[in-house]
């Protein structure tokens, strides 16, 4: 849906974000995250050589800018630069959002993804072996027309198999006008929400594990603003997972070392160690 939505692609031009960056970056920003329907395509559209490894390269120069994050990265055409930029590049933080869908071949190929799941996890594969202690988010979509139970227990089974840190996940809707929609074979709206249940328990488990085996270990956090809970400040890691922990308003905007002591699903707490 979202292509047909936003028309063709188009890049902005590289000197162009960089100059915002460093706008920004000069007002005290020190964060960005690039945002793109498929960031992989970049560069595309405009004229010279220039890549999203090449703008992640010159982000990276800006002055005063901390950290940058982007989404998202479609996983037919992930390439080896990008995941080598991730890895090489100290401002890029240690988080990937890879859409799965499904983890079906045959509803991948209905869907036109381009790739397998073999495919996916071998990309999975490499971004952990090349980025140590990457965070991994993904898109899961169940009752797609057609998919059956044993094809939705394949994406059970490949969800549980990754470990992914977080997931959106949603049940498929028939979109007027698209092709999905009028494919036979369409699944009720009770089956599909009886699958989406099973897919969020299972997810929600896997994101409680990942979370609480930070604790005890410190993290870098980007203290952001006061807990809307009363007391402590609120903040993000460099694999993007929320925290909640100690600390007066004035660390807001300053990187800062925090001890994890607790973790749920929604994310982590603990207590500053570092001022």
């Amino acid at each position: 849906v979202v292509p047909y939505t936003r028309g063709p692609e188009r890049s902005r031009p590289v000197d162009e974000i960089v100059r915002e960056a460093a706008v920004l970056a000069a007002h005290g920003c020190r964060e960005i995250t690039l945002v793109g329907q498929n960031v992989n395509s970049y560069g595309k559209t405009l004229p010279g050589s220039c890549d999203f490894a090449g703008l992640l390269e010159r982000l990276n120069d800006v002055d005063g800018l901390l950290r940058i994050r982007f989404m998202t990265s479609h996983p037919k055409d992930l390439s080896e630069r990008l995941i080598d930029a991730i890895a090489a590049l100290p401002k890029v933080c240690e988080q990937f959002h890879l859409p799965i869908q499904s983890g079906d071949d045959e509803i991948l190929a209905g869907m036109g993804r381009g790739y397998t799941v073999l495919k996916y996890r071998s990309l999975v594969d490499r971004l952990r072996e090349r980025v140590p202690g990457i965070s991994l988010t993904t898109d899961v979509m169940v009752g797609f027309p057609g998919e059956t139970e044993e094809q939705f227990k394949n994406t059970l089974q490949t969800i549980e198999a990754v470990g992914f840190d977080a997931a959106y996940m949603f049940e498929f809707n028939p979109r007027p006008g698209t092709r999905a929609a009028s494919m036979e074979r369409q699944l009720d709206h009770k089956t599909r929400i009886r699958r989406l249940g099973e897919l969020i328990r299972l997810q929600n488990g896997i994101t409680i594990q990942k979370n609480r085996q930070n604790i005890g270990r410190e993290m870098e956090v980007l203290a952001e603003a006061p807990g809307r809970r009363g007391g402590g400040m609120g903040g993000f890691t460099r694999g993007g997972k929320m925290v909640l922990f100690t600390a007066s308003p004035e660390t807001a905007g300053r990187l800062v070392k925090v001890k994890v002591t607790d973790g749920g699903l929604t994310g982590l707490s603990g207590h500053m160690v570092t001022p």
